[in-house]
């Protein structure tokens, strides 16, 4: 699970939305540290976005569809409207990237995630959680994905002060 926010509180919203991840999961839910990174992708003067990973077992008899559909309704409880900009600001950006080894390819979603492995702000907290998680249709972990990444993003974890709670 990505994670990410460049409008609003983005340290709390993010945090907030870690913790409400328990929901979904049947079990405890394993989180990185938050980082603060350059905008890919979005419009000119997009501000930095706070971004972190997350992993957890789904509860039973959930689905990919399920958990989408659930992670679409928090990001709406935070301000994300229904229908959106592509890579535009955002209070929320809830991410499903992996789904075990499950994959979709659909109108609604693909999974995995499909631009996640080319971007460090996915890819580094998600090594924090998951470094030897395989990402399906590759040979690869998501650390050997990171280690092989070529990029100019500006990715810096928060120090510790900056992650507790305020």
């Amino acid at each position: 699970m990505g994670l990410g926010s460049n409008q609003g509180d983005s340290v709390r919203i993010v945090r907030q939305a870690m913790q409400r991840l328990s929901e979904f999961a049947a079990g405890d839910v394993r989180a990185s540290s938050l980082w603060r990174t350059s905008p890919v992708d979005c419009p000119p003067d997009s501000g930095d976005f706070i971004n972190a990973a997350a992993a957890f077992v789904p509860r039973p008899g959930m689905t990919p569809e399920a958990l989408l559909q659930s992670l679409k309704a928090l990001e709406r409880e935070y301000g994300r409207a229904q229908v959106y900009e592509r890579n535009a600001p955002r209070e929320l950006d809830l991410d499903l990237l992996l789904f075990g080894n499950e994959v979709r390819d659909s109108v609604e979603f693909t999974l995995p995630h499909p631009r996640a492995v080319d971007r460090l702000f996915v890819l580094i907290p998600a090594a924090e959680v998951l470094p030897d998680a395989r990402w399906p249709g590759t040979r690869s972990s998501i650390a050997e994905l990171l280690a092989e990444l070529d990029s100019d993003e500006a990715v810096e974890r928060l120090s510790d002060s900056e992650q507790a709670p305020s």
